[in-house]
């Protein structure tokens, strides 16, 4: 079965401060699914390093005030295309990114403040019947398999 991964949590040094997150479960992770790392991010134009982000109002806008949501919009629409390509039915992606975010994404204040809400890829997905979850349910997803969660 294909998933669509966060490539950061593959270890990949995409995310906006240049770095990747990489976590414990992924040796498990690939022995049993075909996994293809995505970073919505880099698909819509951004740089790597680059301004942090983050969804206010609707429109994601960086630190320095500049609105990326095209940006966002476009590596959100890339991700779904890989999606269909690949036949993926679920998609394990970084939590509280304005881009993979799935039930919690900052605030919009850069405060390190959480509210209710998803990403523009996270919510794209969803809506695309992409069962979307974040790497901290990765390990009830490895004990029960997806259909669980």
């Amino acid at each position: 079965m294909n998933i669509l991964i966060s490539a950061c949590l593959l270890g990949v040094n995409c995310r906006y401060d240049g770095g990747g997150k990489l976590i414990d479960e992924i040796d498990q992770l690939k022995k049993t699914y075909n996994l293809i790392p995505v970073c919505p991010e880099v698909y819509g134009g951004l740089q790597t390093p680059r301004e942090p982000a983050e969804i206010i109002d609707g429109k994601v806008m960086n630190r320095k005030g500049e609105d990326v949501s095209e940006n966002f919009t476009r590596g959100a629409n890339e991700t779904l295309h890989l999606a269909k390509l690949y036949n993926c039915k679920y998609a394990i992606l970084k939590e509280r990114s304005p881009s993979c975010g799935f039930g919690e994404v900052y605030d919009g204040t850069f405060s390190g403040n959480l509210i209710k809400g998803n990403g523009f890829t996270a919510e794209l997905l969803s809506k695309n019947g992409i069962k979307v979850i974040g790497e901290s349910e990765i390990d009830s997803f490895l004990k029960g398999g997806l259909e669980e969660l």
